[in-house]
């Protein structure tokens, strides 16, 4: 009896792992489907990409990335995202610091409702302020330039940047910023010497989701960007739809381009972002 029990347990066991196994199979297949589909798709010829659709590669060709390189000039627009979202995510990451930590460790009159004015200011509708934000721009003679740009993308990076490190700087312990009072620190130098050091996951996952958020942000800049010159790489993208023509050899290189920086930083800061969202950034 008992080693009938043994065998439907261990067939159990082994049903679920193939199951578990079938399931993250298909997970991944389902993740990785898409952008195996956009290379392949960057590397064909005009005549075989608007034909039969085909999983394989038969001629590979870089004239997708050659007529995006030299006649487009994406590089200019990657040149540009980098430069925003960079820019973005240092200026978000350093107030928000300043402001989160203010709201966690100091008692002031409507702190509460700062707080809950950040979260409603996070949660508006990209579209509700595009035209706001496009006036007030002209008006500041900042109307179609990067500047404008990264002022406006910190509009809404800001209040999701202050609302995540409120919840990092919560778990570190006040005992350390105590001890570091008594040997001298101010409570700025506590910040920058024990509570930044104990939220670095927190502060890697907040800085990837800004970048992230500014890199791929397309609304906001078709409204407030009109040279080309100035554009972004999704506005760049865009711009190569021409009426009804979808020049998909083209899209997909540029997609291909647009994705790489994003694929190293994640691949760079994984290990962050894992502690980030799993222990809230707290050690010791």
């Amino acid at each position: 009896m008992a080693a009938i029990v043994f065998r439907t347990s261990r067939s159990r066991r082994r049903l679920g792992l193939v199951l578990s196994i079938a399931t993250l199979t298909i997970a991944v297949l389902l993740v990785l489907f898409p952008i195996y589909w956009m290379a392949i798709t960057s590397l064909k010829l005009p005549r075989e990409i608007y034909r039969m659709p085909s999983l394989w590669l038969q001629n590979v060709t870089l004239i997708n990335y050659q007529t995006l390189l030299e006649q487009k000039g994406f590089l200019v627009a990657i040149r540009n995202s980098l430069l925003v979202s960079a820019t973005v995510t240092i200026i978000s990451v350093l107030i928000s610091s300043l402001a989160a930590y203010s709201m966690v460790r100091f008692r002031y009159r409507f702190r509460g409702l700062i707080g809950k004015l950040i979260l409603f200011a996070y949660l508006t509708p990209t579209s509700l302020l595009f035209i706001p934000l496009s006036i007030l721009l002209a008006r500041l003679g900042l109307g179609n330039s990067l500047t404008g740009l990264i002022l406006v993308y910190l509009t809404f990076s800001l209040p999701l940047s202050t609302w995540l490190l409120r919840g990092y700087f919560r778990g570190v312990p006040r005992e350390l910023e105590e001890q570091g009072q008594i040997d001298g620190l101010s409570r700025l130098g506590v910040l920058i010497r024990i509570v930044l050091p104990l939220s670095a996951p927190g502060l890697a996952a907040v800085s990837i989701f800004t970048f992230t958020g500014a890199w791929n942000e397309l609304l906001l800049a078709m409204v407030l960007i009109t040279s080309e010159s100035r554009r972004t790489a999704p506005l760049a993208l865009n711009y190569l739809i021409t009426s009804d023509t979808l020049p998909w050899g083209p899209l997909m290189a540029g997609a291909v381009l647009s994705s790489v920086p994003l694929m190293i930083l994640y691949f760079i800061a994984q290990r962050f972002m894992v502690q980030g969202l799993t222990t809230g950034s707290v050690k010791g």
